[in-house]
């Protein structure tokens, strides 16, 4: 980990949503360390400044992929970067996915928005390794179809059951309507068994916790990440203070049973 940011090239810019933009990155020179899934970069628009970025996607050759949603100055600088231009990075940041826990068993995968995002690495590690894992299940919710993140990639991701939720469909939408939570019903998993990773907006994190902690999912069994309150890495801002949690330095991705409490207090 480094203070000081290195230089990335931009390899490609794909957009996926309409203000959500796929950056795809690579080394310049020196490499920052090893990421692992759910972990976050700084990431720096020179001249504009940096923020929180998880990573949505860690290559053999030291590259990684973001998806930047746009919603402020330097998110907006990021998602209008093309090609051949250079980024400054940070990182890595942040707690990671327990993925040993959830060997041997099944796996969900709840993702709300934008929150499918820090979930997408865990997705690739699981099918890459089938044989270390039961039943993978991938379950994402969003506002319409057009809101919704790696569209065709979904349906390519066989060996796992992908459910997919909108809030207001469009003409023609073949699939749910309603909350993702609806789509636990068409998952397959044995509860005890269990291990969930959730992230998306408190409200849906919250919503999907109690849901599977009424199907008998463990408590100690559910992980979820809680990126959306984070702003400087280091925890000293103040920003993502979550009552005794650091969210830069405790998180983001932290389990129900220590955020559940602390969730409700927020939603007071």
């Amino acid at each position: 980990m480094t203070a000081v940011p290195l230089p990335y090239r931009v390899v490609d810019s794909r957009p996926e949503t309409s203000d959500c933009v796929t950056v795809r990155l690579e080394p310049c020179g020196a490499v920052l360390p090893q990421f692992a899934p759910g972990q976050f970069a700084m990431v720096y628009a020179f001249g504009v400044g940096e923020i929180p970025v998880s990573v949505c996607g860690i290559l053999p050759d030291g590259g990684l992929l973001h998806t930047i949603r746009s919603v402020g100055a330097v998110s907006h600088a990021l998602c209008e970067v093309r090609p051949g231009a250079r980024v400054g990075l940070r990182g890595p940041f942040g707690t990671g996915w327990n993925l040993p826990r959830a060997t041997g068993g099944d796996l969900l995968v709840v993702a709300g928005g934008i929150g499918l995002a820090p979930l997408r690495p865990v997705v690739h590690a699981v099918l890459a390794a089938p044989h270390r894992f039961g039943r993978l299940n991938v379950l994402a919710g969003a506002r319409t179809p057009h809101d919704l993140l790696y569209r065709d990639e979904l349906a390519g991701w066989t060996g796992a059951y992908c459910g997919v939720a909108v809030d207001r469909p469009a003409p023609g939408w073949p699939g749910r309507v309603g909350v993702v939570t609806t789509l636990l019903d068409e998952a397959d998993f044995a509860p005890l068994d269990t291990t969930a990773f959730i992230c998306g907006p408190e409200v849906m994190i919250r919503a999907t916790a109690r849901e599977l902690l009424h199907r008998g999912v463990p408590v100690n069994r559910i992980e979820v990440s809680l990126e959306r309150n984070m702003r400087c890495a280091t925890g000293h801002c103040g920003h993502c203070q979550l009552g005794p949690l650091l969210l830069c330095r405790d998180g983001p991705v932290v389990g129900y049973d220590r955020a559940a409490s602390l969730l409700s207090v927020r939603e007071l």
